[in-house]
C-alpha cells in the first residue's frame, strides 16, 4: 500500500545530505536505480516499507518525506566550475533543512518577516552608478545609519533572511544563497574565521537576493555585480570617497580597515573604483600586499566572524520540538554546532 504522502523532492534532499548517488542508494536499500529515479521524479511512490528502509539508510525520520518542499534554483555559488558537484549539492541540501527550521520558527512567531526589496539590475551590463544607487536604496529603506554596519549578519536576520554557518571545507565555496521567496537562506563558511571576508560574503549574497532573485545566476557578470553591490553597501561612496588615500598609505588603510570592518583588499578596490587611486597606484599596492603575504593573511585582525542567532534561539526553545521530530537530528545539530563555534 502506498504511503498517504510522499514528497518526491525530499528524497533527493535526503540523498544529497549523505552524498549518495541514485545508484548507491538503490544498492543500499535493495532496489534498482530506476526505482529511485522514479521516486524522485514522481513517476512512482514508495511503499511504507520502502520509506522505512530509505529512512534508515539516509538517517532521516520517516516523517521527513511527508513534509512539503519549497522549490528554488540550485543556488548562487561562486566558482561553479571548480566547486565539486557533490559538495555543492550537500551544502544546498543543508540549506533546505535550515529553511525548514525557519518556516517552523516563523509559524511559531519566532522569526522576523521577510523584508528584502527586489530591485532587479537592468541587465548583465548594468553600470556601476546603477548598482551604487541600488545599494544606497536598500540602506535607506532599512534605515541603516551612516558609517560602518555594526553587524551584517544581525542586519540580514532582522529582515527575515536565514543565515547559517557551515564548515564548507572547500576553498572554492566561500558562501552561497538560496533565494526562497519566503525566507532566503544565506550560508557562510565557518572554516575561514575571517570577519572582514564574512561580512563581505554576507553582503554579496544580499546583492543576489536584491538584484537577481531566481532570474539569473551562475554567471561571471552576476558575481561581479554582487561584488560591486557589497562594496557599495559596506562602503557608501559619499562617505568613504574622501577618506580613502590617493597613495599607498598603509597606516591610513589599517585605520580604515578597523573603522569600516572590511578587508584591505576591499578598501584598495574601492579606492580604485571611486578613482581615488590611479590604476598604477592600485597595482603597486596589490603587488606590495601580495609580496608581504597579505593576500593570504592580512594584518590588523578584526576578531571572529559575526554570529547568526535567530535559528539558534529557536532551536533552544520548546517551540522547535515539532520540527525536530521530522528533521534529521544530525543536520540540525551540525547547523547549531557550526553557529556556536564560528
Amino acid at each position: 500500500m502506498d504511503t498517504p504522502t510522499f514528497e518526491r523532492a525530499r528524497l533527493r534532499v535526503a540523498r544529497e545530505l549523505v552524498g549518495l548517488s541514485q545508484k548507491q542508494l538503490a544498492t543500499r536499500v535493495g532496489l534498482t536505480p530506476a526505482a529511485i529515479s522514479q521516486f524522485e521524479s514522481g513517476a512512482a511512490r514508495p511503499s511504507p516499507e520502502t520509506v522505512a528502509a530509505l529512512s534508515a539508510v539516509l538517517t532521516v525520520p520517516a516523517g521527513f518525506f511527508a513534509q512539503p518542499v519549497t522549490q528554488t534554483h540550485e543556488g548562487f555559488f561562486r566558482s561553479l566550475r571548480r566547486t565539486a558537484v557533490a559538495d555543492r549539492r550537500r551544502a544546498r541540501a543543508i540549506a533546505h533543512v535550515a529553511h525548514d527550521l525557519a518556516l517552523a520558527a516563523a509559524a511559531a512567531d519566532r522569526f522576523p518577516a521577510y523584508d528584502v526589496p527586489r530591485i532587479p539590475s537592468s541587465g548583465l551590463e548594468a553600470s556601476l552608478d546603477e548598482i551604487e544607487n541600488i545599494a544606497a536604496h536598500v540602506r535607506a529603506r532599512w534605515g541603516v545609519p551612516p558609517g560602518p554596519i555594526t553587524d551584517v549578519v544581525k542586519l540580514l536576520e532582522a529582515h527575515g533572511v536565514v543565515v547559517i554557518r557551515l564548515p564548507l571545507n572547500s576553498t572554492d565555496v566561500d558562501a552561497f544563497s538560496l533565494p526562497f521567496a519566503d525566507h532566503p537562506v544565506v550560508v557562510l563558511g565557518s572554516d575561514k574565521n575571517d570577519r572582514a571576508r564574512s561580512r563581505f560574503d554576507g553582503t554579496h549574497e544580499l546583492a543576489h537576493l536584491v538584484m537577481h532573485g531566481e532570474q539569473i545566476w551562475g554567471i561571471k557578470e552576476v558575481e561581479s555585480q554582487a561584488h560591486r553591490f557589497a562594496a557599495a553597501f559596506l562602503l557608501p561612496a559619499d562617505e568613504i570617497r574622501d577618506q580613502l588615500p590617493t597613495t599607498v598609505d598603509w597606516p591610513r588603510l589599517f585605520e580604515l580597515k578597523r573603522y569600516w570592518q572590511v578587508s584591505l583588499a576591499a578598501l584598495l578596490m574601492r579606492a580604485r573604483t571611486l578613482n581615488r587611486m590611479s590604476e598604477s597606484t592600485y597595482l603597486t599596492a596589490v603587488k606590495a600586499a601580495s609580496a608581504r603575504g597579505w593576500r593570504r593573511l592580512e594584518p590588523v585582525p578584526l576578531g571572529p566572524p559575526e554570529h547568526p542567532n535567530n535559528l539558534l534561539n529557536f532551536l533552544a526553545s520548546t517551540a522547535s520540538q515539532p520540527a525536530r521530530a521530522y528533521l534529521p537530528t544530525n543536520i540540525v545539530n551540525d547547523i547549531a554546532a557550526a553557529t556556536v563555534s564560528a
